[in-house]
């Protein structure tokens, strides 16, 4: 586990917000390619964000349950630095994607109680890095950048997985602090906690995230 503060801005769609997660220091930004979310973007509109993204900001492309059809192009598209599958992929597709395509995987997984806790261990010995999401309510249309948060209490005797995690679900620039004190966790994903409308990302709300998500060791 990173001893650093790593912030993950997802769903990004313009250019200026590219930047603005780079300005803010923020270590990984995300590109979302699900047609139901406000935040889908293309595979050419990923390509030109790409472009936008520093050294040393890591470009992420989360997909849900996608075909190796898609990932052929996407990975052949867009300069990636990682895949994020956020869907049902069992860790038998979770392994076969890492295996075909060479990059770092990350695999989400959907949090309510504690009995969903249980699949972690099984996606830690195939993917080089966890998400732990608030799990979708039942019905939803997205598995993931709903606004909801789950209990952080779940993780406090948790902290030290096989794998580097990232805590996701219902954080804000008024919340990640102390979300990060509850579970342990020294990366953090935000996507609507930074938005002043659904798929709108707001440079000021990015900057402070990031500033309180970096605070938080130091609290």
């Amino acid at each position: 586990m990173t001893s650093e503060t790593a912030v993950k801005i997802c769903g990004l769609k313009e250019p200026m917000h590219v930047q603005a997660a780079a300005r803010a220091g923020a270590a990984y930004c995300g590109f979302v390619f699900f047609p139901k979310s406000p935040r889908n973007v293309s595979v050419a509109d990923a390509a030109a964000l790409a472009l936008e993204a520093p050294p040393g900001l890591a470009k992420v492309a989360l997909v849900v349950n996608a075909d190796n059809a898609f990932l052929d192009t996407l990975t052949a598209t867009v300069p990636l630095d990682m895949l994020q599958l956020h869907g049902a992929e069992t860790p038998e597709r979770v392994a076969e994607v890492r295996s075909r395509y060479g990059l770092p995987v990350m695999k989400a997984v959907g949090v309510a109680d504690a009995s969903d806790l249980e699949a972690i261990d099984a996606y830690s010995a195939v993917a080089d890095q966890l998400l732990i999401d608030a799990k979708p309510p039942g019905g939803a249309d997205l598995p993931g950048g709903n606004g909801l948060a789950f209990d952080w209490k779940l993780l406090a005797d948790r902290k030290y997985w096989t794998r580097p995690w990232m805590l996701a679900g219902g954080l804000t620039p008024e919340n990640v602090a102390e979300a990060m004190r509850l579970t342990g966790a020294r990366q953090v994903d935000v996507s609507s906690g930074v938005e002043s409308a659904p798929g709108q990302k707001d440079p000021e709300l990015i900057r402070k995230f990031v500033v309180a998500a970096k605070k938080s060791l130091s609290a």
